[in-house]
């Protein structure tokens, strides 16, 4: 039996490992504190709703991301403090984040993330590692795929120029 046989949990994490899993605690810190700050801004309902569940997403990614780190000795990147509530009346109209801003956001944050997933899920030599990334690609997949839905059906998608009329074929 070698070093990386048996369970899992009882492998060493290599350097890679740790760096993705201390990375998208660190990201979901800073996520959950700015998601925060969007709810503020936001008026639209449905974006609200995304948002609390990408706040919900981040907080479990940093739960068990922190607890991985602290049980192979690793200390986790400090926590950020909670936002406080605030009317959305009470932001100037020139501060104010707007919704499509947001929903433009929030949507490249999910891209970004499927692609960090991604790498991580190909780095991975532990399987748990591997398993746990998959399992955020999956989740961020489905919340990528409601935040597209809730762009295109408020007219907030700008998508890049579209080829309408495609030239003919140049027969030789």
């Amino acid at each position: 039996m070698g070093i990386l046989s048996g369970n899992p949990k009882d492998e060493p994490m290599h350097y890679g490992e740790i760096y993705s899993v201390w990375q998208l605690s660190a990201l979901a810190k800073g996520s959950v504190s700015f998601y925060q700050a969007c709810l503020n801004h936001a008026g639209d309902k449905e974006l609200k709703k995304i948002l609390d569940d990408l706040i919900d997403q981040a907080t479990l990614e940093i739960q068990e991301c922190d607890a991985m780190l602290t049980d192979n000795g690793i200390a986790p990147a400090p926590i950020l403090p909670e936002r406080p509530p605030v009317k959305l009346e009470d932001i100037p109209v020139g501060a104010r984040f707007t919704d499509p801003e947001i929903a433009a956001k929030i949507a490249l944050d999910t891209s970004v993330g499927l692609t960090s997933c991604s790498q991580a899920m190909g780095q991975s030599i532990r399987e748990d590692i591997g398993a746990l990334f998959a399992k955020y690609h999956l989740t961020k997949t489905a919340l990528g795929v409601r935040i597209l839905k809730m762009n295109k059906e408020k007219g907030w998608l700008i998508p890049p120029p579209l080829q309408l009329k495609r030239p003919e074929p140049v027969k030789a």
